[in-house]
Parts: structure tokens; sequence; C-alpha cells
């Protein structure tokens, strides 16, 4: 099983993570709608949604650059049908566009709470709403993937960046829920979260990264790609962790996603199940 001739719509894949699942799939000559903001050069970060492009066509796949706000309702709509009058439909969508600001209730400004809630929680809803008759017609095994964490309630998740946590966990509310609402129509809706930072240029603006031990975005493109592969109407529902992922599928080399490093600091939001099992398949099964 392949993506050939599949249509993939990824919100904010001008660059980071999106832009390596949208490269992953290129490779299998998917096609491919990058949704983002970014139609000039940003200031700091690097990539447009028309660089973006001239990497998927590069890579094999074909390239529809659509310049879109995710809070914008008529944005959303106008997005998702022209990529389903371009390429015919919509098999997978990856709600992959995030806000993050890690300040606690005092420091988050009203305007950075809606900033992340109208882009993480309600825009990954409405893309989702938006796109769900196209999947529901797909007939191609269609997917919904979430760059969102396992659900928790811990409170060490949510005392020192309560929006951004609540945001979050509106993503991963949007899988739980929707996996159920979705099944009758054998779509697969999953959240996708890395194990460790991943070393994206977005990241460089929380903070000084320089000393942390970074893996490349490719682990969570390898990830989604496995994902997209899996029997729509059978996995669902799941609350996944990249290398956890990756190596229950028989995938053991987590070298070439950070070579020769073997210490990293998990990401936020991982139960300690998921760290022990972790640690359980590095001894059993080696790094290569």
């Amino acid at each position: 099983m392949s993506l050939q001739g599949k249509t993939l719509f990824i919100s904010g894949a001008s660059r980071g993570i999106g832009l390596a699942i949208a490269l992953r799939a290129a490779r299998d000559k998917a096609n491919i709608a990058i949704a983002a903001k970014t139609a000039t050069p940003h200031p700091t970060l690097p990539g447009t949604i028309y660089t973006a492009a001239e990497e998927i066509e590069k890579a094999g796949g074909t390239a529809l650059p659509i310049i879109c706000d995710i809070r914008d309702e008529e944005q959303v709509k106008s997005a998702i049908d022209q990529t389903a009058a371009k390429f015919g439909g919509i098999d997978i969508l990856v709600n992959n566009a995030s806000a993050i600001s890690l300040t606690n209730t005092q420091e988050t400004t009203v305007k950075k709470y809606d900033l992340m809630h109208s882009i993480n929680g309600r825009g990954t809803w409405m893309v989702s709403k938006y796109a769900i008759p196209h999947l529901i017609k797909s007939g191609k095994n269609p997917h919904i993937l979430n760059l969102s964490p396992p659900l928790s309630m811990k409170e060490e998740w949510f005392k020192n960046n309560v929006a951004y946590t609540m945001s979050k966990m509106n993503m991963s509310m949007c899988v739980l829920g929707m996996a159920g609402e979705l099944r009758r129509h054998k779509i697969g809706v999953n959240a996708l979260w890395p194990l460790t930072l991943i070393g994206t240029a977005a990241l460089t603006q929380v903070g000084d990264v320089s000393a942390m031990k970074l893996r490349t975005p490719d682990i969570m493109a390898d990830a989604a790609y496995e994902v997209f592969l899996k029997d729509s109407s059978k996995f669902s529902g799941n609350f996944l962790v990249d290398e956890l992922f990756l190596r229950r599928e028989g995938f053991t080399n987590m070298d070439q996603y950070a070579p020769g490093e073997r210490k990293f600091s998990p990401d936020f939001f991982l139960p300690d199940e998921v760290l022990e099992e972790i640690d359980e398949l590095r001894a059993s099964q080696g790094w290569k």
C-alpha cells in the first residue's frame, strides 16, 4: 500500500513537521494541499506555501499552495473546496497548524489566549468539519490526524501554561469525539505527538534551544505515514507517540533522526507508562 494518487490537506504545512509530512507523502506521488498563512517570507522563519510547493513537486508529489488562515471560516471553506475541485476529493486531513505560548495565566494576554484557542481547538474542529463530507466520500482509506498529545487531566501539565494546555487538549478531544462520530463512515481519527522535542525553526521562537537534544521532523513524518497506511475502519481513536508507535510497528533505526544521541528530554504531556515502555523497547530492540 502507498499514498500514490491520494489527496492530503495539511494545515500549517509551509515548514516544520507539516512540511516533513507533506514531503514523505510526496515520495509516493501523492497530491498535497498546503494550507497556511505564509505567502511571503517571514522575517525570522524560513519557508512559504510556495517554497513548500516547490519542495513537494521536486520530491514527486503534486502540490496546491493555498493561502488560508484557519481562524477564518470562509478561507477554510474555500481552501477545502479548492482542494476537492483540483484533485477530485480529499482522502487525508492533517491538523498540524498550532500556536504556542508557554506562559502562566497572569503572563498570558487575552490576545494570545484567543490566538491559541482559535487555531488549536477551534481551527482543528472547523477544518475537520468542512473536510469530513469529502472524507466520507473518499472510499480510499480516509484518515484525520491531529498533531496533539495524549489526553490527560494531570495538574502537572496545566499548572505552568494553562491556556496552551487547554488549547492542545481541545485538539485531542476532537480526536476522542470524532473517532466515535465517524467510525460508521470508516474514517480513522488519531492523534500523534513527539516523544522528544523536534528541531524546527518555530521552536526557536519559544526560547533558546541550542543546548537541547533535538530530533528532526522526519520521525513525525515517518510515524504519520505509517498511520495513513493503517486500515481506517479499524485503526481509530488512538493517541500515538512517534517513537513508541514506530517501534511497535517494527521500526528500530532511531539513529537516523538524531545520529549518535541517546538521551533526550521528553516532550510535554507524556504519561509515565509511555516512558516506561520506551525504555523497555530501547533495551530490547536497540537503536539501529
